[in-house]
């Protein structure tokens, strides 16, 4: 089988970073999202059941299918939104939210609205808006410094070193010099690991005009636009070009079939795809598909062990994770800075979008790579579009 001859350690470990990035730096929301629905311990567990799956499945199939890094992930946005968002509506309201949040996706997808959308992006805006997505992942991992400066300057004289000597490795590399330096210090805290398998919750939908209302429509648009938007202009910026229609298609029927038991939502992932898509992941940009099928086998034994991978990500210190998200990330930076303003026509727009994507701006409840893209556009508009003379008159022919 030609996935298991393009499987590689270094795949193995960007597909590991690129989970524990995206669990570390946002689970919590989604805990929380369920708690705003009255879940139980037991609910909530199935929720993350559900999104593992959900996760693991797509990322796993659309990956092998498309010989493309293809990652998913649940919105982060959208959780949030669920924690401020649900008040008055059951936890069956939600179920039933959800589920028309998902036909919505499984709609624009399968007739190719969304993807006659982003066509329309000019590929420097794309890029830059990738830039700025994870700028902040660059930042906070060297602003760890200040914390634990010992750890986080051994992973980045580690990280320097195997670039210079074993490029194909340095990611792992400085995987295994964070674990030993926190070991050392006795940060990590080691202990008996419990082994218990997540059992589904089913929750039968009740669909309500209100939970309708203010729940699945605003999901569905935070969605698209904080989550499927950046996701398709990363793996686009990125070198890759599979078919959006039916990748977006298959996200919405696996949240669809999933969310009685938690899948509230399940879109392309942004910045933990960056980290599958980079040299780090392989030399080869053919065979970097490898680290999302990883990725989707560790999301799906999060979801499965959620207790003990909970407990096991929950042993290393925040600053080690900040700092190997940085500098895995280091790279595409870069490619994404290059890329956007490569074009010195289209450079003043790419620094827009740049700009706001990195400010962080959240408005109307749409985060800032949304923003960032629209202003780059409007940017583009008003500074290449052609004008005509005010003055300019017809010129008309005398009749003969």
């Amino acid at each position: 089988m030609r996935a298991l001859k393009d499987l590689s350690f270094s795949a193995v470990v960007s597909g590991f970073v690129a989970v524990l990035v995206g669990f570390s730096s946002s689970a919590v929301i989604v805990f929380q999202a369920a708690q705003a629905l009255g879940a139980t311990p037991a609910e909530t567990a199935s929720w993350m059941l559900g999104l593992g799956i959900a996760i693991g499945v797509t990322s796993i199939a659309l990956s092998i299918r498309f010989r493309m890094p293809i990652l998913t992930a649940w919105s982060t946005p959208g959780a949030a939104l669920l924690v401020t968002g649900v008040k008055g509506i059951t936890m069956p309201e939600a179920i039933g939210a959800f589920m028309v949040c998902a036909a919505l996706i499984v709609l624009v997808g399968a007739t190719g609205w969304f993807e006659r959308a982003m066509s329309r992006i000019p590929q420097t805006l794309g890029a830059a808006m990738l830039a700025g997505v994870l700028l902040r992942f660059g930042l906070d991992g060297f602003a760890s410094l200040e914390t634990r400066f010992v750890l986080v300057a051994t992973m980045f004289a580690v990280y320097l070193l195997a670039r210079r000597l074993l490029p194909r490795y340095a990611i792992p590399s400085v995987l295994v010099a964070g674990i030993a330096v926190a070991a050392a210090q006795g940060q990590l805290h080691l202990g008996a690991l419990p082994l218990t398998l997540t059992r589904p919750v089913l929750v039968m939908p009740q669909f309500t005009l209100a939970s309708i209302a203010s729940v699945a429509l605003p999901l569905f648009v935070v969605t698209m636009a904080s989550q499927n938007v950046p996701g398709v202009a990363v793996i686009r910026a990125s070198g890759y070009d599979p078919p959006i229609s039916p990748i977006i298609t298959w996200t919405g029927f696996s949240a669809l079939v999933l969310a009685p038991i938690g899948a509230y939502t399940v879109n392309l992932a942004a910045i933990t795809a960056a980290i599958t898509m980079g040299e780090d992941a392989h030399e080869d940009h053919t065979k970097r598909y490898m680290a999302a099928v990883s990725a989707g086998v560790f999301y799906i034994l999060l979801g499965v062990f959620g207790a003990t991978v909970s407990a096991l990500f929950a042993l290393f210190p925040k600053e080690m994770v900040l700092a190997l998200a940085g500098l895995a990330l280091l790279n595409t930076i870069g490619a994404g800075l290059a890329s956007a303003v490569s074009d010195e026509k289209r450079r003043e727009p790419a620094v827009v979008t740049f700009l706001v994507t990195a400010s962080g701006l959240h408005l109307f409840g749409i985060g800032a790579a949304f923003w960032g893209i629209v202003a780059g556009l409007l940017a583009s508009v008003i500074l290449h579009a052609p004008l005509r003379s005010a003055t300019s008159e017809p010129v008309w022919e005398p009749a003969e």
